[in-house]
């Protein structure tokens, strides 16, 4: 099992991340990349992202603005 993260404009395109994410053996993992480097995906151009396991959707899209 794969987990990766797809990046996303808020209109659901893609796009490439500023940060060059791996493919991770857990969610956990995943999760605690993103945690460290989601002001950098947001400052990059990713509006959004969602998490996929393989090939199904975890979750997501899930917005990278900071909380209110």
């Amino acid at each position: 099992m794969a987990w990766t993260w797809r990046f996303e404009k808020s209109d659901g395109e893609q796009v490439p991340p500023a940060v060059e994410p791996e493919e991770f053996t857990t969610q956990g993992d995943a999760e605690s990349w993103l945690g460290e480097h989601w002001k950098a995906l947001r400052a990059g151009g990713a509006d959004q992202v969602v998490l996929r396991e393989d090939a199904t959707v975890i979750y997501g899209p899930m917005s990278l603005d900071a909380p209110e």
